[in-house]
């Protein structure tokens, strides 16, 4: 039996280029743009790009793709995306956060996606509601070159983890605050937070009081960098509850704009010096920064040499949902908001984020892969899906989920769920069996001709093998009791 392909495994070999060929070609529509919402998790309205298409553009558009290895197969792939292109209101994502309106939840996130004026204008005109402009400091920042590098699968530029050595911003002070002073007059009604760190508390009270005579919406306390040259700066002082309580109390006596502390994940309990930064008034808290972390290639190697810096990326946002749920089940803390962090690339990772209690997200590693467009998809997939679900308010969905996570000891341990395959789904490829053989409990049987078979007696319902299926032809059942022994 023919099969069609897989169409996000598609999306994800393309290049994503900028002034696209295949578009370029394409008078009645948008081919790249299609691909790009089919990439970015917005696959049920990728038709609005190419409904006008005909066969011939489409044809032309795939001969125009300049991929390095074979050209993305642009008709195939869009084909079996046509559908009702009739739009409808899609609800509004404004959102409060410390007191402050926003027009969406997606932020620039404090790093070198915006480093000046001219990059963060143009994140404004894309469509981000916010900045946290990168952090600001007294000291003399010299970056290392190079200073990044990625961790990918098989090669590919489609990284999922980004490590990296950068710091703060190498701006004097005042030419930063200038600038933030600049964008909040010509952007009013985007929000503007100045990140900082001091060494001591006069610096922090400094460059607090710098903030607030910029006329910034809120100033970002960064105790989390992990790869400060300097002793006693960044994650040193995150790791440190009573130096997050002393210093958040120093910026909040100081100030009257909003307060917001960034975590470090580079601890083992961050409930520690939250709860610090909660007792010293902080308004909010942002997290996760990123995790100390070490690569061995050489493209990260400085003259030769190594150290341990940030990583980031999509491999991240478990640990980061971890952090923000900790946080959000904490009953002491229950009257503080939340800012994100961590892996966010879609709209649904957004979603998660704001399902375990967050105001708003901050966005990254992303960026700095795909540019500041992909708000586009940002904004359209999560108003999409609160269409769909009838919900009209973002708040409505914020810690929707956070009733459903229990302890271990709590969980439901007299009930399983047996898994099933699809028959027309499944290509015969064995990959369940060898998991199940080599990972699992020996319950799948593979014969000579090549059908996985699942034998129930020795399925514990752990379910390995929909994990490892390729073509999604395994699925759960319904929930049983256990059988007794």
């Amino acid at each position: 039996m023919k099969r069609g392909i897989n169409i996000q495994d598609e999306a994800r070999r393309c290049l994503l280029c900028t002034d696209a060929p295949c578009s370029r070609v394409c008078k009645n529509g948008d081919p790249a743009r299609a691909i790009r919402a089919i990439r970015f998790d917005n696959a049920e309205m990728a038709h609005r790009w190419v409904a006008a298409c005909s066969d011939d553009e489409l044809l032309a558009a795939e001969e125009a793709c300049i991929h390095y290895d074979r050209p993305i197969r642009i008709r195939e792939m869009l084909k079996g995306i046509a559908g009702n292109d009739a739009e409808k209101p899609l609800p509004s994502l404004e959102i409060d956060f410390c007191g402050i309106r926003c027009e969406n939840p997606f932020f620039l996130a404090s790093s070198a996606v915006c480093t000046n004026y001219e990059m963060v204008a143009r994140a404004f005109e894309a469509g981000w509601a916010g900045v946290f402009y990168k952090t600001i400091c007294l000291d003399d920042i010299r970056e290392v070159s190079p200073r990044f590098d990625a961790v990918s699968d098989g090669g590919t530029t489609d990284f999922f983890g980004f490590r990296n050595m950068e710091q703060l911003s190498e701006n004097p002070a005042d030419v930063d605050f200038d600038i933030l002073r600049r964008l909040k007059e010509n952007y009013p009604k985007k929000i503007v937070v100045a990140s900082i760190m001091g060494q001591t508390e006069e610096q922090w009270i400094e460059l607090a009081k710098m903030a607030e005579a910029a006329k910034v919406d809120a100033v970002e306390l960064n105790f989390s960098c992990p790869q400060m040259r300097l002793a006693g700066m960044g994650s040193d002082v995150g790791q440190n509850a009573e130096l997050v309580t002393f210093y958040t109390a120093y910026v909040k006596r100081n100030v009257s704009i909003p307060v917001i502390p960034k975590m470090t994940p580079n601890i083992t309990q961050v409930n520690q010096p939250a709860m610090g930064a909660y007792f010293a008034g902080a308004n909010a808290i942002s997290a996760i920064n990123t995790i100390k972390s070490v690569t061995m290639g050489e493209r990260g190697a400085v003259s030769g040499q190594k150290t341990i810096s940030g990583y980031s990326g999509r491999a991240v946002k478990p640990i980061a949902l971890r952090h923000i749920l900790e946080m959000a089940k904490n009953p002491i803390m229950k009257n503080i908001q939340f800012s994100g962090i961590g892996g966010i690339e879609t709209w649904r990772d957004a979603l998660e984020f704001i399902q375990l209690g967050c105001r708003n997200v901050q966005v990254c590693t992303a960026v700095m892969q795909y540019g500041y467009r992909i708000i586009d998809d940002l904004i359209l997939g999560l108003q999409h899906y609160m269409q769909k679900r009838g919900i009209t308010q973002l708040a409505d969905l914020m810690g929707e989920e956070l009733p459903r996570f229990i302890t271990p000891t709590d969980l439901d341990r007299e009930t399983i769920v047996f898994p099933k395959i699809d028959r027309d789904r499944c290509i015969g490829c064995g990959r369940c069996y060898t998991s199940c053989m080599d990972g699992g409990h020996q319950a799948i049987t593979f014969g000579k001709d090549r059908q996985p078979r699942i034998q129930g007696k020795r399925c514990v319902g752990c379910h390995l093998c929909q994990l490892v299926c390729p073509t999604g032809a395994i699925s759960a059942t319904k929930r049983i009791g256990k059988k007794e022994p």
